[in-house]
């Protein structure tokens, strides 16, 4: 962050719709209403599809998506604008605003995304009806959701990570009733070139590539539609469209408004935009519901259906897209805790002044002889650690008979452990080279929120690895179907989940903290405990949380482990031949040589309370942050046939084939 930005110790002031007090209380009610009747029947078009088994096809399954991302997008600006208006106070606290903001896109993002996705999927259903079960298959559709929340998620990042690099330094008066880019821009008083382009041509491309791709999905549509002989064809296929060509023209014409189309400073142009806000952000969430509802028959059945309970529920039902109930579940979680968050980050401190200073990273010496030896010895562990990961994902991913649960988890994490080391082994290698050991307030934010996250993510695929093995050798005749491919995709989900939220709850906490004395951090990372000790204000709040929550994603996985492997030892136990015994606990060695490795050095690191936490012994830091990753894929591979037969078909090819 610039210097002088004291962006975190103040509060900006949201304009809000009006400020005559007589139109305040008519807006609330209205708001109020269309808030309520937006999440009402939201949640209604999303259980009716749950519960009744006939809409458990792809169309469905996105318009479900959809409207969960419409709730959660409609709940992180309207209720805001709801305590302003009644409570007569328009602030927002910085961190609060950046919150808002970065949710605000992700959900606004998702919309498109999800648009442009239906579209693809009506394009399939009427352009190439014979092939419409295999293109949009369980696995594709979930792929394809998959993608666009990781696409709205980077977008939102982006931009939210530019913004904390304007300032803010008079004029604090937002002209709307939510944080958003163009209005952050136009109160900045540093130079907002940077965003103003990013915002052309990223915002340009999220909102201008769907939009496209969902016009030349119509014109082919069309082409098709106008082919079919009969009035009565032409009209049910048009009929799967109608609906979504709707919200289409609903929401990108007011999208598009928004953003694409310059505005003045003027007053009338304020009221245009915060108009077209409105329209989008609110309008359009409530009349998705009765879009898709009021000329859909399968829609109206279902909802009938739900309403006089009579709903059909089938247990055992195969995963065709059966999962989409626990997705749901799991988004409706997100709003509840989204709004627990903005709580949270409404009572931040507002004396803090951390933003205004960077963090120096000692590392693990300050001997300058020494540190051209660590430059090296760090840059080859990153890039065996780097090759390793890739190589097992590429294995495992260019194999078939690789295509099993096992090695799906194991696939993940590699792939986690890829993001892990890389979060904080290069910021330590260009520290050595330059001599240079600052890291910015948020970047060292930024840096903990990964970590955190990251290592989090890694316990619980742990954990995952732990029950695939249990099924395997205790259920072996239920293992296909109790790892079917949609439940290792709900497991992974859920860890992703977990993981994501310990990791904002903690950086979000460690926000509130202040920092006045020393800057030194002599640790090679920014991490949790370190920045604990450096507060010169109570943290009580910080570690009762991290030890909540630290015993909650580390120690159940791990009692879960416990619990799984002394069932697995019993079941091998049981088994008569001595090369079964073998052959089944050979399965099972790997992860846990990674498991002991993993717990062992992070139990050292963390099993210790805080004011006896020593921030110069970092042996078992670089332990856990860098050689565990980097022995996970030698830990895997070396006594591993099936490993050993698809890296060596991926470096050999054919020529392996033919010595095999």
């Amino acid at each position: 962050m610039a210097g002088g930005n004291q962006t975190n110790i103040f509060e900006f002031l949201l304009w809000g719709l009006s400020e005559r007090p007589e139109q305040q209380r008519i807006l609330f009610l209205l708001f109020l209403w269309m808030y309520v009747v937006t999440v009402a029947g939201n949640l209604l078009i999303v259980l009716a599809i749950g519960t009744d088994t006939r809409l458990h096809t792809p169309m469905y399954f996105f318009l479900a998506s959809l409207s969960c991302a419409d709730v959660l997008f409609t709940s992180t600006t309207v209720p805001k604008a709801l305590v302003n208006i009644q409570s007569q106070s328009r602030s927002i606290s910085y961190a609060g605003c950046m919150t808002q903001l970065y949710f605000f896109l992700t959900f606004g993002d998702m919309d498109i995304f999800l648009l442009a996705t239906m579209a693809y999927d009506r394009y399939v259903a009427i352009c190439h009806p014979l092939h419409y079960t295999i293109i949009m298959s369980p696995w594709h559709c979930t792929l394809l959701v998959t993608a666009c929340w990781t696409l709205t998620n980077l977008v939102a990042m982006t931009h939210t990570f530019l913004i904390f690099r304007l300032s803010f330094c008079s004029k604090k008066v937002i002209p709307d009733f939510f944080c958003d880019l163009g209005p952050l821009m136009k109160v900045s008083c540093s130079d907002t070139q940077v965003n103003e382009l990013v915002l052309l041509f990223l915002g340009g491309a999220v909102i201008l590539i769907p939009f496209l791709f969902i016009l030349v999905s119509y014109i082919h549509i069309v082409s098709a539609i106008l082919r079919v002989p009969s009035a009565q064809g032409r009209c049910k296929a048009f009929s799967t469209c109608g609906s979504h060509l709707a919200v289409v023209a609903l929401f990108f014409g007011t999208v598009i408004r928004a953003y694409l189309c310059p505005s003045s400073s003027s007053s009338d142009s304020v009221e245009e935009d915060t108009a077209a806000a409105v329209m989008y952000t609110v309008v359009t969430p409530l009349l998705n519901p009765f879009i898709y509802s009021l000329r859909n028959k399968d829609m109206k059945g279902a909802l009938g259906r739900l309403l006089r309970g009579k709903v059909s529920f089938l247990l055992g039902e195969k995963l065709d897209l059966a999962y989409l109930n626990v997705l749901i579940q799991l988004r409706a979680l997100g709003k509840h805790l989204l709004v627990l968050m903005l709580q949270t980050v409404g009572e931040m401190d507002r004396d803090n002044q951390t933003g205004a200073f960077e963090f120096l990273l000692v590392g693990l010496s300050e001997k300058p002889e020494q540190q051209r030896i660590l430059f090296w010895m760090f840059l080859s562990m990153y890039l065996v650690t780097v090759v390793g990961n890739v190589l097992i994902i590429l294995a495992i991913g260019s194999d078939s008979r690789l295509h099993t649960a096992m090695y799906f988890f194991l696939a993940n994490l590699s792939f986690t452990d890829l993001f892990f080391v890389t979060n904080t082994i290069p910021k330590m290698l260009v520290n050595l080279q330059s001599q240079n050991k600052a890291i910015s307030y948020t970047g060292c934010l930024t840096q903990l929120y990964f970590l955190v996250s990251l290592v989090a993510l890694d316990n619980l695929i742990l954990a995952a690895m732990a029950y695939d093995r249990y099924v395997a050798i205790c259920r072996p005749l239920h293992y296909t179907t109790a790892m079917s491919p949609g439940l290792c995709i709900l497991l992974l989900a859920l860890c992703w989940v977990f993981s994501v939220l310990y990791g904002l709850i903690h950086t979000l906490l460690m926000t509130r903290v202040t920092f006045c004395g020393s800057r030194e951090i002599h640790y090679i990372f920014c991490e949790m405990y370190v920045l604990l000790r450096l507060a010169c204000f109570s943290i009580q709040v910080n570690h009762t949380v991290l030890i909540a929550t630290g015993c909650f994603i580390f120690l159940t996985p791990l009692g879960f482990m416990i619990v799984s492997y002394v069932r697995i030892v019993r079941a091998i136990l049981r088994i008569p031949s001595v090369t079964g015994k073998y052959k089944a606990f050979s399965t099972c060695a790997s992860h846990l040589a990674v498991v002991s490795l993993f717990y062992g050095t992070l139990g050292m690191v963390y099993l210790q309370p805080l004011h006896t936490y020593s921030m110069k012994d970092s042996v078992a830091t670089v332990m856990y942050a860098m050689v565990t990753p980097m022995m996970n894929p030698f830990i895997y591979s070396l006594r591993n046939k099936d490993m050993h037969r698809a890296l060596g078909k991926l470096f050999l090819g054919k020529a392996f084939q033919k010595l095999t």
